[in-house]
């Protein structure tokens, strides 16, 4: 299909990893229970937009430049796992019973937030140059026509996945605002996991 081998392989393949845990599937849990559907749905926006960057940038050979240039691979590297760090600590000193200050942010805010998170991970832009190849036939190859169709693949993946998280976090959201304590409970370990997916970027190698 325009290039494409197995594309039935290729969907299935990409929805299990974007149900992988990752501080990208948090930003949107947590966009959603701050800012509703709406809010969940703007930070699923920033994951795609992020990704679309990424999967060009791959397609374009950053990755090969990065791994010929190691001091910009860290750069980049560094860069994500201090902004994990600093919105998880920021989730984590949230004080009980306030208003943390996420709950002010417009859509706007939320979908730059997601889409900072997806960008400062220089391991992604591997991944699509590792993961793209798998499913382009050799013979049938289009070129940047194969591309695009994947990359629109992946968009309303994404946008699909995204809608179902959001609409399932809202629901329980709901259901957690009746309980303060808890709702901050999971705000703190929703930021000490994003402090840990930082840590963990920036300890990679």
């Amino acid at each position: 299909m325009l290039g494409v081998t197995d594309y039935g392989a290729f969907v299935i393949a990409f929805l299990l990893l974007l149900a992988i845990p990752g501080p990208g599937n948090f930003a949107l849990i947590t966009a959603t229970g701050k800012g509703g559907i709406k809010g969940g749905l703007a930070a699923t926006c920033g994951v795609i937009l992020g990704d679309q960057v990424l999967m060009w940038l791959a397609v374009a050979g950053v990755a090969t430049l990065l791994a010929a240039y190691p001091a910009a691979f860290h750069v980049v590297q560094w860069a994500g796992a201090a902004y994990l760090a600093w919105l998880g600590l920021r989730m984590l000193l949230s004080k009980p019973g306030g208003a943390p200050r996420t709950t002010r942010m417009d859509s706007g805010q939320y979908l730059r937030q997601t889409m900072m998170i997806t960008l400062l991970n220089p391991k992604a832009i591997m991944f699509y140059m590792a993961f793209f190849p798998l499913f382009v036939d050799p013979v049938h190859h289009q070129g940047m026509i194969t591309f695009a169709f994947m990359a629109v693949t992946v968009a309303a993946l994404t946008l699909l996945y995204g809608l179902v998280a959001v609409l399932l976090t809202h629901h329980l959201a709901e259901r957690m605002r009746a309980s303060p304590k808890m709702a901050n409970l999971l705000e703190r370990l929703a930021g000490a996991c994003l402090v840990g997916f930082g840590i963990k970027l920036a300890a990679m190698r």
